[in-house]
């Protein structure tokens, strides 16, 4: 079984009372990669932009061909949502971008 300092709890913003602990090596190399590529000001990337701009710098032994990376994405995104690090402009499709106080 895997050592318990290896997993991350992350939070759900679409459904605030459910935790679930993740790989902790996935989760920070996705964080990295999303927060590097989000701009600063609304509008923001869609999904599916956010997702083309990362996948190039996503480390091949994690993610072999960008597989599963779309998962890890949207529950980094869900998360990082939660955690007020990203917001989600008020308009569909959804764009996300990085809130000015957690830049730098």
């Amino acid at each position: 079984m895997p050592d318990s300092a290896d997993r991350i709890e992350i939070e759900n913003v679409v459904s605030p009372h459910h935790r679930q602990k993740v790989d902790r090596t996935k989760y920070m190399a996705m964080r990295k990669a999303l927060l590097a590529v989000l701009p600063n000001d609304p509008p923001g990337l869609t999904v599916a932009e956010a997702k083309d701009a990362l996948l190039p710098d996503l480390p091949d032994d994690l993610w072999p061909g960008g597989a599963k990376a779309g998962w890890w994405l949207k529950a980094v995104q869900l998360d990082l949502e939660a955690k007020g690090v990203i917001g989600r402009a008020a308009m569909k499709p959804v764009r996300l971008f990085r809130r000015v106080e957690f830049n730098g």
